[in-house]
């Protein structure tokens, strides 16, 4: 894999940075491609070197979070449910301005879809749950119900302003998961 120039590197983190702070701002339909270039002190066309416009900006940050959610999936795949949850909960964390504004702004339904499908289609390679406490329930239901429970606590802990240390979130949402999924 080659080497990302840093010059590149520095200007598509501070357009990612902008969007992301002018959507907490303002509505995503009313940011110009202009105001994102001046709020990452970059001309129009670094942007449009690397995006088609701010849709597929948007689209491409939304995807390179949910990877990384992917990919932090993957690497605690063998941590009880309080410990990969603990993972994902520092990630929220680190990205605060991301997540809290894309779960409380209009492209809200869209991400919180992708989030969504992510947790769903985690849950169903990772555990079987049709077996246990679940027997004989319909494994669709059972994946709504719980994908819907993680993507609500977290949409909570956001709007309330991270009330919770994100060891506790991790710790509390886990012991739900474990106690349910048995």
């Amino acid at each position: 894999m080659s080497k990302v120039d840093r010059r590149i590197a520095k200007s598509q983190i501070a357009i990612k940075n902008a969007v992301t702070e002018l959507m907490s701002e303002k509505s995503f339909d009313d940011i110009t491609i202009q105001d994102i270039a001046d709020r990452a002190d970059v001309n129009r066309g670094t942007i449009y070197l690397h995006y088609t416009n701010k849709y597929d900006l948007l689209d491409k940050m939304i995807e390179e979070h949910i990877e990384n959610l992917r990919g932090l999936c993957q690497s605690a795949s063998e941590m009880t449910f309080q410990e990969g949850n603990y993972v994902w909960y520092e990630y929220f964390e680190r990205n605060y301005l991301f997540f809290s504004t894309m779960l409380a702004s209009k492209g809200a339904p869209y991400f919180r879809s992708r989030f969504l499908d992510l947790v769903i289609e985690e849950f169903k390679t990772e555990m079987d749950i049709a077996a246990g406490k679940n027997y004989g329930l319909n494994v669709d239901v059972i994946l709504q119900f719980f994908g819907s429970a993680v993507v609500g606590a977290v949409e909570w802990w956001f709007k309330e302003g991270m009330p919770l240390p994100a060891r506790v979130m991790a710790e509390q949402t886990g012991a739900l998961l474990d106690r349910n999924l048995e």
